[in-house]
């Protein structure tokens, strides 16, 4: 059996060992950006799913777009970093945000649904990648 052994370049080593050391607080960063990505795309979704197709008018006040937002990265249980897109809660007339985007979504008896999520999710993947990957070389070069 054939065994060599190659040395990796002092410098990729020295950035490796500084990402290590520094992953806490790139990974937040790196989240963070690729949330926005979504975010906005469920903000447009939204915008054009909010009181289209009624038969009477819109009762639309705006809150709920004015609601979504990204959470700052966090740990979940299993250990794993993430960053949330939802809504605030609660609204200022005490009903939930998170209801009414479900009811938009998914309909309810005598609503259409108008889904805004789902596609917003499917549709964003790519971008957020390429915008998550950007930004990761980008803190990789500050090292």
């Amino acid at each position: 059996m054939a065994r060599f052994t190659y040395k990796m370049p002092e410098d990729f080593l020295l950035k490796v060992s500084t990402l290590a050391n520094k992953t806490d607080e790139i990974i937040p960063r790196v989240l963070e950006v690729g949330g926005k990505v979504v975010r906005d795309k469920v903000k447009s979704n939204l915008q054009e799913v909010v009181g289209k197709d009624l038969k009477s008018k819109s009762r639309s006040t705006g809150e709920l777009i004015k609601a979504l937002g990204v959470t700052p990265a966090g740990i979940d249980k299993k250990g794993n970093h993430d960053v949330k897109v939802g809504f605030d809660e609660p609204r200022s007339d005490g009903k939930s945000n998170a209801k009414l985007a479900n009811i938009l979504e998914y309909g309810k008896s005598g609503q259409p649904p108008k889904p805004f999520l789902k596609p917003a999710k499917s549709s964003s993947r790519k971008a957020c990648i390429e915008a998550m990957t950007k930004k990761l070389d980008e803190e990789i070069s500050r090292l």
